[in-house]
């Protein structure tokens, strides 16, 4: 019993019986962000270390618990670098501690945007504390990565269909199809909405700020490489 023989792959360049269309799709997409992320750095200064090291440590304390009452709508939470610096006298025989700086960075991610204002400022509000952020971020398991990937993909069928119906033919088969890359950055209008704040100095607290999320922008971007029915020219 022979076996019949296997139907050979298309060749890798066009020919008159079998001709090649390559075209490019393209898909952009304006999302609403997953996640909204604030940093947070605190700062302690003394003229002794073990001072110096317990006020920092009493501020952290201070905005973990700020931060985990949140609840759920805290996605993440992590804590960066701890630095506690002697800063010598400029003059004067020998080194002398003058005083110590202490820092120590948090990351926050909330999924919730709701109470995002009153976190932000109730967090600027205390005593030698920065905030930066928001940024609006989106999971990188989004489904709006994988629906920009298909919109391209149809983009791409729909040119090279284009490209057929323009020589009075028609497409037979998919040669190749190749991921060019996918991006997503916030929306230009809005990019500017991320700022800093500085502790603030009434004794009233201060209102809620209204953050509006920023709008995501997706693009992405595929190759893709047609047979085409012989068309009569």
């Amino acid at each position: 019993m022979t076996t019949p023989p296997a139907a050979e792959p298309p060749p890798p360049y066009g020919t008159p019986a079998a001709p090649h269309v390559t075209v490019r799709g393209e898909a952009h997409l304006d999302t609403d962000p997953d996640l909204a992320r604030v940093a947070v750095t605190l700062t302690a200064r003394g003229r002794d270390r073990r001072t110096t090291l317990d006020d920092l440590t009493h501020r952290n304390t201070t905005v973990l618990d700020l931060l985990k009452s949140c609840g759920d709508a805290l996605e993440r939470l992590e804590t960066g670098a701890l630095t506690v610096t002697p800063e010598l006298t400029p003059r004067g025989r020998g080194e002398r501690v003058r005083t110590h700086h202490g820092t120590v960075h948090l990351t926050a991610d909330l999924n919730d945007f709701t109470a995002l204002g009153e976190l932000t400022t109730r967090l600027a509000d205390l005593d030698l504390t920065r905030v930066d952020g928001p940024w609006w971020l989106l999971r990188p398991d989004s489904p709006a990565h994988r629906l920009a990937r298909q919109q391209a993909v149809r983009d791409a069928v729909q040119r090279a269909r284009e490209y057929a119906e323009a020589l009075g033919t028609s497409l037979d088969a998919l040669v190749e199809l190749g991921d060019t890359g996918t991006d997503h950055h916030p929306h230009p209008e809005t990019r500017a909405r991320s700022m800093a704040f500085a502790a603030a100095t009434e004794d009233a607290p201060p209102p809620p700020l209204d953050l509006e999320p920023q709008r995501q922008r997706l693009y992405a971007e595929v190759t893709a490489r047609f047979t085409l029915r012989p068309p009569r020219l």
